[in-house]
């Protein structure tokens, strides 16, 4: 599919659905159409670019554990949760993340990525708490009483199809590399500010599976040491989200933009999540001057962030 294909047919509804066996798991974006697995609604608009996204090539249905699917091939376990949203969030987003962390626990996996879809994320909850703040405790509580001493996956989470909250993470044999970048406060580290708890997240995550190097870069903004910045203004938030993800590229051992330049062949996911439908032209064009090569994978998304006055966040992965 060519970079950008769909530019010029508006929004339209994304669903996520498991692909053919052996064909990988996949995320699809676009009407719902085709064979769209009945639990898998995933109703985010898509502004442009690439329908579907498509990782850990070969991944087979293994049996349902608990309120998570699961695929499973070579070094990878990859499971989908996708549930109504309770009243009691934070004890749902524990019992959840309290799954996730022991059914990986139990096979021998190390969490390595976790990408989270949370609706209303920036409304006030039921709880009294903005949803994502709500989120972030359940989150922290189970990696607390899970007694987890090694690094966080890198993650991602921004709004969700109403009513339901969507958790998929990818689990590897070897232990992972955290990476962190040094012009923000790891968001573990986030003070009473944002939350009762903060984000449990790095902000990458590196491993090896299956014979590649894969690079998770977690869901980055606009953001120094912890604080937002230049409020209301794209433009500016796109620079600084821009100059972040340079930071942790070379953290990373990528080079200034994620390995765009490097001689040899990779293989290179991005999502790019905006709030306003409006400011896609100008993302797009300083993506496509700065950043992006035909033969990367992109998706641009119209959806909430973790904070409100967040316009634009930008997640990638990377395998060579």
């Amino acid at each position: 599919m060519p970079l950008l294909a769909g530019v010029g047919r508006g929004p339209r509804l994304s669903f996520m659905r498991v692909l053919p066996r052996s064909a990988g798991f996949g995320i699809q974006f676009g009407s719902e159409t085709g064979e769209r697995h009945p639990s898998s609604h995933l109703a985010i608009p898509v502004l442009s670019g690439a329908e579907g996204e498509t990782l850990f090539a070969g991944l087979n249905p293994e049996n349902r554990a608990g309120s998570f699917d699961l695929f499973s091939a070579g070094d990878w376990l990859v499971g989908r949760c996708i549930v109504p949203q309770s009243p009691t969030f934070t004890l749902q987003v524990e019992g959840i993340y309290t799954e996730l962390l022991a059914l990986t626990a139990a096979r021998g996996l190390h969490a390595v990525r976790i990408w989270n879809y949370v609706p209303e994320i920036n409304s006030e909850g039921a709880e009294g708490l903005e949803t994502y703040r709500t989120f972030c405790r359940g989150r922290s509580l189970a990696f607390e009483r899970a007694g987890w001493t090694g690094p966080l996956p890198a993650a991602s989470a921004v709004g969700g199809a109403p009513g339901m909250l969507t958790v998929v993470f990818a689990a590897s044999r070897e232990r992972p590399l955290a990476r962190e970048n040094p012009e923000q406060v790891p968001a573990f580290e986030y003070p009473a500010d944002y939350g009762p708890r903060p984000p449990s997240f790095s902000r990458a995550m590196q491993v090896t599976a299956d014979g590649q190097r894969w690079t998770f870069i977690s869901g980055t903004a606009a953001i120094k040491g912890h604080a937002s910045q230049s409020i209301g203004d794209f433009a500016g938030q796109l620079a600084c989200a821009l100059d972040n993800l340079s930071l942790i590229s070379r953290a990373c051992g990528l080079g200034d933009r994620l390995g765009a330049d490097a001689p040899a062949p990779m293989d290179r996911h991005f999502k790019i999540y905006l709030r306003r439908a409006a400011d896609l032209d100008l993302a797009r064009s300083v993506m496509q001057c700065e950043w992006l090569r035909p033969t990367d994978h992109v998706c641009w998304l119209h959806t909430d962030i973790c904070r409100a006055e967040l316009l634009v966040e930008i997640e990638a992965t990377v395998a060579r």
